[in-house]
């Protein structure tokens, strides 16, 4: 038999044995579609004990037990309002053309699918709260089409009764008294509210008050959610509901038993804390988003004490979004939609703490762009693999896991083979970016190297291809886990950098050619 048709074959039979999982999971489950409960988590790391660290969360644990982990996942930009719009149409940035966090969706790309839209298109009743969509790229806030019924945002929220909503985010003394002093002056909107804190000193990197989980956005985001599980257990249609929590995105708030949660050997700072060894300046970040926080200097490094509490309130948001995790899906199990229910639970983008002395995401490197990424289909096995994945897979994935047709012109594969059938030849790699500037750097991550490619042209380098590379980088996290030095200018590396670089020179191309 010739290697073609070898080939050939060898995919035939992978695809025939997953389309037969696939039929005997949607017989297993209720007559009809399955449902899908969607759930977001903003700038959450990977470092929870489904992949292996030590940071306990058991109620993502138990997603991970009869799921499917992805342990080499990536997002497309390490950044909130990019990383969303690929995730929820499938489709890259260079596509979507949202590289920031003002440009709209729907004003590049008027009549781009998402995947909330087309769930809804195929007869699901969607319904969402909390983050999905990041807000500064819809613009009503939420993409009014993507939902059967409008979606639920912070402010619409039942708070605790105790505690009353949270002064911006807050609940400490000094942050209420200044938000009753804007009240007091007529100050409005939201930007305007925070600004009028912020100068006054009442804008803290973090906080740590002993009140209920629903006396912060997160809780109340959880507690809605619950009561619509409650309700959608008595209907026909089947659901997308999309919950997405905010923690740990800054600021690190969240109730004291969370903070009492974690302890010292959780907080460890980073090892390396320098900037990889012949790396471009252009491409780190002095991490802006951090230090528009009070209590956080201006510029240069922080001290250990300030690192170690970032690290620990980091950790105790992880703590907090994982027990909300856990509320839901007993919810899931007591209104008896465990059984018939696909649950996805995915990062936007991953986090520095500390790491090569950055904060924050922002970056092209291993903190900022891998994300957690699991998928829980019912009556499938536990499983988890390196291979590569990519967050545009996650719409093509949904779709098939639920039987319906692929949409056209996804960026994405389905890793429905991956989740039934433990297929792991679906991808060589995944594919990253951001800009600095007039450049664009692309990560190509595979389950050994990345490998970086920095155009001078920005967005436009496919004009002119390799000619437009300003520098190249190259990490080996066999021999070199911790990103310490860029090896693409090693003798050693040189056969892997031409084999990497092309390999993503032909991607770009593709890419390109695609959007003619």
């Amino acid at each position: 038999m010739s290697a073609p048709l070898a080939l050939l074959m060898h995919t035939f039979r992978h695809r025939l044995k997953s389309a037969l999982l696939l039929l005997g999971c949607i017989q297993f489950l209720s007559a009809g579609k399955p449902n899908v409960l969607f759930i977001a988590v903003d700038d959450l790391k990977p470092d929870i004990s489904a992949y292996g660290a030590i940071i306990p969360t058991p109620g993502i644990d138990r997603l991970a037990e009869g799921g499917t982990t992805f342990l080499n996942a990536h997002c497309q930009q390490a950044v909130c309002a990019p990383s969303r719009a690929s995730i929820l149409t499938g489709r890259r940035p260079d596509v979507t053309r949202v590289w920031d966090l003002k440009t709209q969706i729907r004003d590049i790309t008027p009549d781009i699918l998402t995947l909330p839209q087309y769930f809804k298109q195929q007869g699901y009743h969607t319904l969402g709260v909390g983050k999905i969509f990041d807000q500064r790229s819809v613009d009503d806030g939420a993409d009014s089409v993507s939902w059967s019924q409008p979606f639920t945002e912070n402010w619409m929220l039942d708070y605790n009764e105790s505690t009353g909503k949270p002064t911006a985010h807050y609940h400490n003394v000094r942050s209420r008294a200044i938000g009753a002093e804007a009240d007091a002056a007529g100050v409005e909107g939201w930007g305007a509210r925070n600004e009028f804190l912020h100068e006054r000193r009442g804008w803290p990197v973090a906080e740590c008050i002993d009140v209920p989980d629903d006396a912060y956005s997160d809780g109340a985001i959880r507690k809605y959610a619950v009561q619509e599980l409650s309700k959608l257990a008595g209907k026909e249609q089947p659901f997308f509901l999309a919950v997405g929590f905010q923690k740990p995105h800054l600021p690190f708030v969240a109730p004291k038993k969370y903070w009492e949660l974690i302890r010292p050997v959780h907080t460890k700072r980073a090892s390396f804390k320098e900037h990889a060894k012949g790396s471009p300046d252009y491409a780190w970040t002095d991490f802006p988003e951090l230090r528009s926080y009070n209590g956080i200097p201006d510029s240069g490094p922080l001290k250990p004490l300030l690192q170690q509490t970032l690290i620990h309130g980091y950790y105790a948001c992880v703590a907090y979004i994982d027990a909300q995790i856990g509320a839901l899906l007993d919810e899931l199990e007591a209104q008896g939609l465990a059984g018939n229910t696909i649950v996805v639970l995915w990062g936007d983008n991953g986090w520095h703490l500390g790491d090569h002395g950055q904060w924050t995401k922002h970056t092209n490197y291993e903190q900022a762009t891998r994300v957690p990424f699991i998928v829980k289909m019912p009556g499938q096995s536990t499983r988890s693999t390196t291979m590569p994945a990519e967050l545009t897979d996650l719409f093509p994935t949904l779709c098939e896991l639920a039987a319906l047709p692929l949409p056209e012109d996804l960026d994405g594969v389905s890793l429905a083979p991956t989740v039934l059938d433990g297929q792991e030849d679906l991808r060589d790699f995944a594919v990253s970016q951001y800009p600095r500037g007039e450049r664009m750097g692309y990560a190509l991550r595979n389950e050994r190297y990345r490998f970086v490619a920095w155009y001078q042209t920005g967005p436009d380098r496919a004009a002119n291809g390799d000619e437009a590379i300003d520098a190249i980088e190259l990490y080996d996290y066999q021999e070199d886990p911790l990103e310490t030095e860029n090896l693409a200018e090693l003798a050693g590396y040189a056969e892997t950098v031409s084999q990497l670089r092309q390999q993503l020179s032909d991607f770009l191309a593709t890419e390109s050619a695609k959007r003619q």
